[in-house]
């Protein structure tokens, strides 16, 4: 019966990929095809009992003899001690899920879930850890999951606990904490939110939420609307990764994780609080085990009026995951979210000294269903489907200021007289265009469509070598404004290795390669390694081990939808006779933007392993970025003259580039109740091309006219805006037994921008000089939570405790001090 049903589901299965990619998507399903095999445990139903055979090791693989405990419910089932070489066997277990803990002297114990089926056996690995900081599983670092100790990536990940003691509203306060990454803001909550990772683009960074790509096409992502809501993990990648997750991980991937129910008795929790600006947030969850189906839901409901008029924001976010296991050896996950969310966006109101009446809203929906089976002890495999839609609507329903129009070709709408001053000390006094003439309302609307199906096999060919192969189709398509809609059909594979020697050398390397449906073929390696030249120790010594790491990779970015409408190419074929002109000067279409990353580093434990030292110089290249031309400039970048005249003002071509250097440090340290964790960035990074109007052709303030300024982008040889040279965060947590406080900065220095303004006649007088236009900040933020009762538990929070001024992005004032403090409500549970 089982297989008779499984041939079904692929038969329904292989239609639905010719669907969406032909026979390169039924080809997937070999990575399936060892699954009715998984299924024989079916066959051995009459069985009552199971076994659980695993091993202990440290944190770089090797074997750790120490006491291994299985529990159910809570109380001991069986005990034992593991070999010398850590392994260890349970016999006769009744059928059903167990907690498995493992002890070994100079060791922080560990606990690990596992299902066991009738005539079945469980297999498991516990990698103990010497010292109070967690060495973490990393899932974004190499195609299959590998433990942070045995990997040279720079990853660091957020867990749940600390989440929890942060008291966020969304998960972008929470990359706040990532080393070397700059968050920008714009406004209050729900403003557009950037993430400037290691001197990178905002649109550079891979985003994952369980597993599924959730990024617009193009590599842009709204990170303003993720509720922390249903977020049990964070992990971030800095780095390029393309070998495993194709197009957009140019510079770094970003993870989220929804939780799994855990508890036999299932769990309620509902949490209601409140603060200043009108902020209230509702949320309730429901999560639990039920035999071989765990499940989890939670949905929230947050507004706030923000600090400035016509600046609310409301998000309603969903999110649910149902697992069920299949034997001992195959775990499907089905997880689903859903955010919704709507911002009043009243522009720069420091360069305009009145707001806007415009709004916007967004809705994000994600859907995923991933498969893992352990074929055997040697050969794992995963299937993967997902789905993203998004909504995106801009709305200005009216010009919002006064009429002004020294031309005669209709009037622009102007805001009040201001005096903008910039961190450089370079100020201005005027009048600024707030919103200029046409039609209204006003309205902009994009979608994006994304689907993927993939699948990925690791083989472990001896005890120190391990292959991943996989591979992965995707059809997305997308609208943006009236540009035109765009669809594509991707493709990939990728092949990885990953090796160890000595319990000291670890490596993994890969080669991808992705066949995009704009511009065809692009080939990305990677390689990591990680050194120990000392090894961790179980003596408690003062001095444990040192870690050198390396990392280098290439990654690719696909163009966005506006690149694709507006590029060359496209605009050439839209025209009479443009098929002609295209390939009789070999135009081809817009292709990808690239990058090259590199860094070395060094890790040190230190006390034990309560203290843990990091530093890293990283030297990233970005090249063939995307940027509009104008037509009189094509020809310098090859394009011939006729092919340059033909369109009617320009086109989006590769053109662009940068580079980012700089060094990343942080530390990380357990001392009893406290927990800390810093890091300081230093980033230079610097234009080194560009064929764009603002580079070639700068403006010039009537006020310094010795001053060139980039008015929409920056001049060749200056920084990129928004890219400020020092970036730092610090958090620290005083844990008691009922409660806990928490202080988490984040720390800016200046960084060059624009104010992008023209004035009432077009002119550049509202312009200051780019260079160190946006102003140094700091933000700190309190938290604290007790538990006033064993199910009650009472939270405050107090963001930019110190009631700063600053504007994160210039013209855009940061919301003042903002306190919420509320309960939460537990019943039922484990």
């Amino acid at each position: 019966m089982p297989h008779r049903m499984l041939g079904a589901w692929r038969r329904r299965l292989e239609v639905r990929m010719r669907s969406i990619g032909g026979a390169a998507a039924a080809a997937l399903l070999l990575f399936f095809s060892p699954v009715p095999g998984l299924f024989s445990a079916l066959a051995h139903a009459q069985q009552t009992s199971g076994r659980i055979e695993g091993v202990v090791t440290d944190q770089l693989g090797g074997g750790v003899g120490g006491v291994v405990t299985v529990l159910r419910d809570g109380s001991p089932v069986a005990e034992t001690s593991a070999a010398a070489n850590g392994g260890f066997t349970f016999d006769h277990l009744a059928p059903g899920r167990y907690v498995v803990t493992a002890r070994a002297g100079g060791f922080e114990p560990l606990a690990a879930h596992v299902f066991v089926s009738a005539g079945s056996t469980a297999t498991i690995t516990l990698a103990l850890t010497i010292g109070p900081i967690a060495q973490h599983v990393v899932v974004t670092a190499a195609a299959a999951d590998l433990p942070q100790a045995r990997s040279g990536a720079p990853a660091m990940v957020v867990t749940s606990e600390t989440l929890d003691r942060l008291e966020k509203v969304d998960i972008l306060e929470a990359l706040r904490l990532t080393p070397s990454a700059n968050i920008v803001q714009t406004a209050g909550r729900g403003g557009t939110t950037s993430v400037f990772i290691r001197g990178g683009d905002s649109d550079f960074n891979k985003v994952l939420i369980d597993g599924v790509p959730a990024n617009d096409i193009g590599g842009a992502f709204a990170w303003a609307t993720v509720a922390a809501t249903g977020v049990e993990r964070v992990e971030v990648l800095r780095a390029a990764n393309s070998v495993t997750y194709g197009a957009d991980a140019l510079n770094g991937v970003i993870s989220l994780t929804t939780p799994r129910g855990s508890t036999q008795t299932p769990t309620v929790a509902y949490t209601a609080d409140g603060g200043n600006f009108g902020t209230s947030r509702h949320a309730l969850s429901l999560g639990g085990l039920n035999g071989r189906i765990d499940y989890f839901a939670d949905v929230s409901r947050f507004r706030t009026g923000n600090e400035v008029p016509n600046n609310a924001y409301a998000n309603v976010t969903g999110t649910g995951r149902v697992g069920i296991r299949l034997g001992t050896s195959t775990d499907i996950s089905i997880t689903a979210r859903r955010m919704d969310a709507d911002y009043e966006a009243p522009n720069g109101i420091l360069y305009y000294g009145r707001p806007d009446d415009a709004s916007q809203t967004q809705l994000l929906t994600l859907v995923g269903v991933t498969a893992y089976s352990q074929v055997t002890s040697r050969l794992q495999t995963a299937l993967q489907f997902g789905s993203m839609e998004r909504d995106y609507v801009f709305s200005n329903p009216a010009p919002t200021g006064e009429a002004f129009d020294p031309f005669g070709f209709g009037a622009n709408y102007l805001g009040d007289t201001v005096t903008v001053t910039g961190a450089n000390g370079y100020s201005v006094t005027g009048r600024a265009i707030l919103d200029y003439g046409g039609a209204y309302p006003s309205v902009f609307e994009s979608d994006t469509t994304r689907r993927f199906v993939s699948g990925r096999a690791t083989y472990r060919v001896t005890g120190a070598l391990d292959l991943t192969g996989g591979a992965r189709i995707e059809r997305e398509q997308g609208r943006s404004g009236s540009s035109g809609e765009i669809q594509r059909v991707n493709s990939g594979a990728f092949v990885e290795a990953q090796a160890s020697g000595g319990n000291r050398l670890f490596a993994t390397g890969g080669l991808g390669v992705e066949r995009n449906g704009l511009f065809g073929r692009a080939v990305t390696p990677r390689v990591s390694l990680a050194f120990y030249a000392r090894t961790p120790a179980a003596d408690g010594g003062s001095v444990g081990a040192t870690k050198l790491t390396v990392n280098a990779g290439r990654g690719i970015k696909a163009p966005s939808v506006f690149n694709q409408t507006q590029s060359l190419f496209t605009l050439l074929e839209s025209l009479d006779g443009g098929a002609e002109v295209v390939s009789r000067f070999g135009i081809a279409p817009i292709g990808p933007e690239r990058s090259r990353t590199f860094d070395v580093g060094v890790e040190q434990t230190l006390a034990g392993g309560h203290l843990q030292l990091r530093a890293a110089w990283f030297d990233n290249v970005f090249t063939d970025q995307v940027e509009y031309v104008n037509k009189s400039v094509l020809p310098q970048l090859g394009v011939a003259t006729d092919a340059a005249a033909a369109v009617p003002f320009g086109a989006n071509v590769n053109a662009s580039s940068f580079r980012a250097r700089g060094l990343e440090t942080s530390a990380d340290l357990r001392a009893g109740n406290i927990e800390m964790f810093g890091s300081y960035a230093y980033v230079d990074a610097e234009v080194t091309a560009s064929f764009s109007s603002s580079a070639l052709a700068p403006v010039f303030n009537p006020a310094w006219p010795d001053i060139a300024i980039g008015q929409y982008s920056p001049l060749v040889g200056e920084r990129p805006f928004r890219r400020p040279r020092h970036v730092a965060n610090l958090r620290v947590s005083y844990l008691l037994g009922s409660g806990q406080v928490t202080l988490a900065g984040f720390f800016s220095g200046k960084s060059d921008g624009s104010t992008f303004l023209a004035d009432p006649f077009f002119g550049p007088s509202m312009l200051l000089p780019n260079r160190d236009l946006g102003q140094a900040y700091q933000k700190i933020d309190l938290s604290t939570s007790w538990r006033l009762h064993p199910r009650v538990r009472w939270f405050a929070s107090i963001e930019n405790l110190l009631d700063q001024d600053y504007a994160a992005a210039t013209g855009f004032p940061s919301l003042g001090a903002a306190f919420r403090s509320g309960v939460s409500v537990t019943l039922g549970g484990d």
